[in-house]
């Protein structure tokens, strides 16, 4: 099982990382905050300072259509926003 799933690439996590030096990544549910810190210094070499974790529900859908009511479920997940050390930086693009 995979701790790391995909980084989160918004404008918002794109500018929290440039100024406060922090990244989000979605990550495994069961996952606990030693093992991300593992996780992130395993999969890209820095040190981490701290994690903070977020849990997000699954959310329900309804649309009215012409064949009737259709409903559906958005899948929860799990966040973490991950604090680096002084000096230390992620690089997700430098792959493509």
């Amino acid at each position: 099982m995979s701790i790391l799933i995909k980084p989160i690439i918004t404008e918002k996590a794109t500018n929290d990382s440039e100024v406060n030096n922090r990244y989000s990544f979605i990550v495994a549910s069961k996952a606990n905050k030693l093992e991300i810190k593992s996780a992130v210094h395993a999969a890209y070499g820095v040190s981490v300072e701290s994690v903070k974790t977020l849990n997000y529900p699954a959310k329900k859908n309804t649309k009215y259509t012409k064949k009737g009511l259709v409903t559906g479920v958005k899948g929860g997940f799990k966040k973490a926003i991950v604090q680096l050390a002084e000096g230390e930086s992620i690089d997700f693009y430098n792959n493509l």
